[in-house]
């Protein structure tokens, strides 16, 4: 990858008003995550989580969406 994609890349992922959705985390937090709001931990319970995630209207307003090809 070139430099100035990589710049791009970043300026992108960090733009104003921006965040990284990091969707990938372990079961332990997950669990650690639910249980601090007294949600039990299943498969199916993370999984709507995930689900809830990556279907809030919007959400390209507040998620960065930049991808390199």
């Amino acid at each position: 990858m070139n430099s100035e994609i990589l710049k791009l890349t970043a300026r992108k992922m960090v733009a104003k008003g921006k965040g990284i959705l990091a969707a990938d985390e372990s079961t332990p937090t997950c669990t650690k995550r639910f249980e601090s709001i007294g949600l039990k931990s299943t498969s199916e319970s993370r999984n709507k989580y995930r689900n809830m995630l990556f279907t809030t209207n919007n959400l390209e307003q507040y998620i960065s969406n930049h991808y390199v090809r």
